[in-house]
């Protein structure tokens, strides 16, 4: 046993005895919220307490579930402890006494809770740790999203940057992990159903966080941080006995060179892999001796120009990988090109990431200098891939000829590189010789070694070796003694041109090496930059017309092609000429019918100039992209073919977003009008219904008994009817302005007033109503008029001064200030003293019949006078608000208007 597997054993066995000595941690992990975490723990808790544990209850959150309420009924519980925050009573789970109690098992809901100012932690993680510590197990749930490793994952997938989460090393005291699990369709009807949010808060859930689309993403997270615990569960456990790790996934990995036979490999591999029951990929690996090798946005800008440059063998090649890339993808496997000049290196690297069993190659060409040091890629592979099982396919064609001529297939120089290898080389003899006689230089090879890394940074590996060959060759003839020959004298000289080959190689490698890394950066971060790009048109698109119209741009920008595209009976405005006429839309129908792309660059329908993509969702396809790029193109990179099918897959995301966002908009207007028409006639039959009872009683009361009562009491039944009719009549108006207002039928007859005369108005007007009302103006003197409509702005500043009365304790005045705020905007703050208005409902006091329950006379009017000072306002081009009163104490109602000088003459006539 090596020094690292004994290092690797101790430190499993020290974890194991740390773990043993310490509680014990059980996470049950979902992928979203509503998946059942708190229900599973209460089920094995409930299960452990009939088996006699000592089960406790630290803390539960049943969000007023029923069901969830119902397990928890009959387990025992520490109470939770109150905490006193801002005037708040809040409770949390008492640690203390947990720890005093001391209870085999603590059952320790949402573990990345944020518990309250004052905790002796901040976070509930915190806690458990505490517990662990003391020796006490517990049972705890968390969802995926609120692990930090996969904070950015989850912030890209679902747009939300989540603040509560949960350090990884917590699951190092992880004894068990269970996933719980449900599919989206089946939490998003939960949620419909209003078993994890309220109504309000799941329709915004749905737009948001819990879009199909996430939720399969994030359930994706889950299975996978699953796995990834088993299988380190598994590795340590075998670690501790001192035997090696073994991978538990069955991905198999087939690997190749577009060297003949591909697709043969790609079958073969693939019946292997469903033999096995295994999902599988196919890989092939980019040293960068393609001179088409480029960067996605290289391509898009020069495709035919660089294809042109390469060599015919390099473009059968490339075009055998494509089509055994289709085959595999029509076979049901992954696809991708890996890039490295260590070709058994980047394989072994593909194979751990994604946790494969077997590597499948195909038979290579051994050369003898290459086997004699063992650096053939089978013994690379067999030497470094222990753990792996290495399956090599043997083609059935002979390749004896191809063994003993194209040995020079792909490090035959092309004529750019040789005239580049000669240039340097010319270049370094001239500079050598210049440093020699001028400047006494010495050490001459270095001069060489830069011309060799300038080549090798510039080109591929088979260049920077003909390059170090030439240097050599010049460096020895020109400048090591005797000179213009290539015999060599002394063994100063031997070693000197020796090393001097061995460090030209070697610096050509790494610079050759470190190119093929520029490369496959500059070709990720092309391909993220676009889908990026596209992302953030989509995400401003606000219906299915500007998604075809942003993905049509991001095509179009990206590619360097002709884009069309059609979603149901919607297509994107094109040109003329740029869109296919009826001889192509064959092949678009045919791929909407089928479900699989069409015309160029497939095996379908190829004599039509466009390539066309399905846009799918689930098992349903929706539409179709059509790209048409230049006639010079005669193939598509991998890079750019995989860039296309990622930007068309994130636009049918983008489709089934605006789909949901359209169907969720009609059942919310349709759910909004249902809501308006309770609304009305309920205001109808009991606010209108009132003043006229009282109206009809008073009358009647006069008619039958009139001439028997007294004067007092007839004029009190007469002030009676005529405060109820005004009452009625003020209902009636509001109803009126509210229809005007929302069918845009109120029209703006402005007139120059002042500001202390609408609001002496308006406080007249109230008083004749509730003459037991008060209001204290605060008008700084000396203002400039208004240029507003002053009936309706007199009605708003009524309407706003009538609710604070309703509201103001008896003998508590309203007060009015008057201010000018920055610029030119007058703001008036109208305040109350009465108990004040939450403030998650502020926002709401301004939709229409909605009312604020505020003690005995919270359900008084209609709850139409602050949705008219919103519209009589916003009309006036002003704004108004709800905030908070003075000292915090009551409510403020803040209305801020546009606000110019008065002319020297005003216009009486109004705008």
């Amino acid at each position: 046993m090596g020094s690292e597997q004994q290092h690797e054993r101790a430190d499993a066995l020290a974890g194991e005895l740390r773990r043993q000595a310490a509680g014990r941690l059980t996470v049950f992990l979902g992928a979203a919220p509503g998946v059942g975490k708190t229900y599973a723990m209460l089920a094995r808790a409930r299960e452990l307490h009939r088996q006699g544990e000592d089960v406790v209850i630290g803390i539960v959150e049943t969000h007023g579930r029923s069901e969830t309420q119902a397990m928890v009924d009959g387990l025992p519980a520490v109470p939770r402890r109150r905490v006193e925050y801002q005037g708040r009573s809040l409770e949390e789970m008492d640690l203390d006494a947990l720890l005093a109690r001391k209870p085999a098992i603590v059952l320790v809901d949402e573990l990345a809770h944020r518990n309250a100012p004052g905790s002796r932690h901040e976070r509930r993680w915190q806690d458990v740790q505490e517990l662990l510590d003391a020796g006490i197990d517990v049972y705890t749930t968390v969802n995926v999203q609120h692990l930090e490793s996969l904070n950015d994952e989850v912030h890209h997938i679902t747009g939300v940057r989540v603040s509560e989460t949960v350090p990884d090393a917590v699951f190092d005291r992880l004894r068990d992990i269970r996933l719980v699990d449900l599919p989206p369709r089946e939490l998003i009807e939960r949620l419909n159903q209003g078993k994890v949010y309220l109504p309000t808060q799941a329709a915004q859930a749905l737009q948001a966080f819990f879009s199909p689309s996430n939720l399969t993403a994030l359930r994706e997270l889950a299975m996978q941080t699953v796995a990834e615990q088993v299988d380190a569960d598994l590795r340590e456990a075998r670690a501790a006995r001192g035997l090696p790790g073994l991978p538990i996934q069955r991905h198999v990995i087939i690997a190749i060179d577009g060297q003949g036979e591909s697709e043969y490999l790609v079958r073969a591999g693939a019946r292997l892999a469903e033999r096995r029951g295994a999902p599988w990929s196919v890989v092939t690996v980019d040293t960068g001796r393609s001179a088409s090798a480029t960067s996605q946005a290289d391509t898009a800008r020069r495709g035919a120009a660089r294809l042109q440059g390469s060599a015919a063998a390099e473009q059968a090649r490339q075009l055998e990988i494509d089509r055994a890339f289709a085959l595999a993808r029509k076979l049901g496997g992954a696809t991708e090109v890996l890039h490295g000049g260590d070709v058994a290196g980047a394989l072994l690297d593909a194979a751990a990431a994604r946790g494969a069993r077997a590597i499948v190659i195909g038979r290579t060409r051994e050369r003898p200098l290459a086997r004699a040091f063992n650096r053939t890629l089978t013994q690379q592979l067999l030497q470094r891939g222990a753990r792996y099982e290495l399956t090599i396919v043997s083609t059935p064609r002979e390749r004896v000829r191809e063994r003993r001529v194209p040995w020079l297939n792909g490090t035959r120089l092309t004529p750019r590189e040789a005239m580049l290898t000669v240039a340097a080389t010319a270049l370094a003899v001239g500079a050598a010789m210049v440093g020699e006689k001028f400047i006494g230089l010495q050490d001459l090879s270095m001069v060489f070694i830069v011309a060799v890394i300038g080549v090798a940074a510039r080109t591929r590996m088979s260049a920077a070796v003909a390059t170090a060959t030439f240097c050599f060759l010049a460096y020895n003839y020109f400048f090591i003694e005797p000179r213009f020959t290539f015999l060599i004298t002394g063994n100063q000289g031997v070693a000197t041109v020796m090393i001097f080959l061995a460090a030209a190689l070697i610096a050509g490698r790494l610079a050759s090496r470190l190119r093929m890394q520029v490369i496959a950066l500059r070709a990720a971060n092309a391909h993220a930059t676009a889908i990026q790009d596209l992302g953030r048109r989509l995400a401003s698109a606000a219906d299915l017309g500007q998604v075809v119209a942003a993905g049509t741009t991001a095509l179009e920008s990206t590619l360097q092609a002709q884009a069309w595209i059609s979603i149901g009976d919607l297509q994107a405005p094109s040109a003329p000429g740029a869109s296919p006429d009826d001889k192509d839309r064959v092949a678009a129908d045919w791929t909407k019918r089928r479900g699989l792309a069409s015309g160029r660059f497939t095996d379908t329908l190829t004599q039509c100039p466009w390539w066309f993509l399905p846009v799918r969702l689930d098992d349903e396809t929706v539409g179709v992209v059509g790209l048409r790029f230049s006639d010079k193109v005669s193939r598509l990179a991998f890079e750019q073919r995989r860039l296309a099918e990622s930007m068309v897959e994130d636009i049918a995301l983008a489709v089934q977003r605006a789909r949901l966002v359209e169907d969720l908009e009609t059942a919310r207007v349709g759910g909004e009008t249902e809501r308006l028409r309770s609304a009305l006639l309920s205001s109808v039959s009991h606010d209108l219904r009132s003043p006229l009872s009282s109206m009809i009683g008073a009358a009647g009361s006069l008619s039958s008994y009139g001439a028997d009562m007294s004067e007092d009491d007839r004029r009190e039944l007469l002030q009676t009817i005529r405060q109820e009719g005004e009452r009625l009549d003020r209902y009636i108006q509001n109803l009126l302005d509210m229809t005007r207002l929302g069918h845009q039928g109120l029209t703006l007859a402005r007139d120059w007033i002042g500001v202390d005369e609408l609001i002496g108005s308006a406080a007249r007007r109230l008083q004749r109503y509730l003459p037991a009302s008060r209001v204290e103006a605060d008008v700084p003197p000396g203002l400039a008029p208004l240029h507003v409509h002053p009936a309706l702005i007199e009605q708003a500043l009524f309407n706003v001064m009538e609710n604070a009365a309703k509201f103001s304790p008896p003998g508590e005045p309203i007060r009015v200030a008057v201010s000018r705020m920055q610029g030119d905007t007058l703001c008036i703050d109208i305040s109350d003293r009465g108990p004040g208005i939450p403030e998650d409902e502020r926002k709401r006091i301004f939709d229409m019949f909605y009312s604020v329950e505020r003690g005995d006379r919270g359900k008084q009017g209609t709850g139409l006078g602050l949705a008219i000072v919103q519209g009589i306002v916003g009309a006036h081009m002003g704004k108004v608000e709800a905030l908070p009163g003075p000292q915090g104490a009551g409510t403020t109602i803040r209305i801020t208007l546009p606000w110019g000088e008065a002319p020297a003459a005003p216009d009486k006539a109004g705008a």
